[in-house]
């Protein structure tokens, strides 16, 4: 078994134990926080490589937010679809990519026209505005992602509920 499965079953009996009250609470909105830590890792990702491609290496800013944002995108795409969502299928990956760099695109749009909205029309300070538009665009993220890029189809579950079935033995 991997370290990281043994360290995070290890923390996992630990956290049940120690505070089982947020750990229900946890256990019960897992794919939202996962879904936040994934974005955090994508957003880390993403300063971390724009700092070290224009920082460190001193390459153009527009080369190094350009290279530094498809770095991100590849790790937001991955985490979200693998951890967050535990969607395993191969098959259909290339068309959620597609899927993801739409709804990427209509995500842009929506902040652009929010962040005007917001900061030009109503006077919101634009930090403010621009917290509020993340807040706003990652809770129509998620939704999108469960539901439309990420969903499981029928079969997939069938296939998955078969195979815990065989692997543990149980008929119910």
């Amino acid at each position: 078994m991997p370290v990281i499965n043994r360290f995070y079953i290890k923390f996992k009996a630990l956290f049940s134990t120690r505070c089982p009250g947020l750990f229900c609470v946890c256990e019960k909105r897992k794919s939202v926080i996962k879904f936040f830590f994934a974005g955090s890792s994508a957003a880390t990702v993403d300063l971390l490589f724009l700092f070290l491609f224009h920082g460190v290496f001193h390459w153009g800013l527009v080369l190094s937010t350009s290279l530094a944002f498809i770095l991100s995108f590849v790790v937001s795409f991955t985490l979200q679809k693998f951890w967050t969502f535990r969607n395993y299928s191969q098959k259909k990956m290339p068309v959620q990519f597609v899927l993801y760099i739409s709804n990427a695109f209509i995500g842009l749009n929506l902040n652009g026209l929010l962040m005007h909205f917001l900061a030009i029309k109503l006077g919101v300070w634009y930090l403010l505005a621009q917290i509020m538009v993340n807040l706003m665009i990652g809770v129509y993220n998620f939704f999108v992602y469960k539901f439309i890029v990420f969903r499981k189809h029928t079969d997939e579950i069938n296939c998955s509920q078969e195979t815990t079935i065989r692997s543990t033995g149980d008929l119910a």
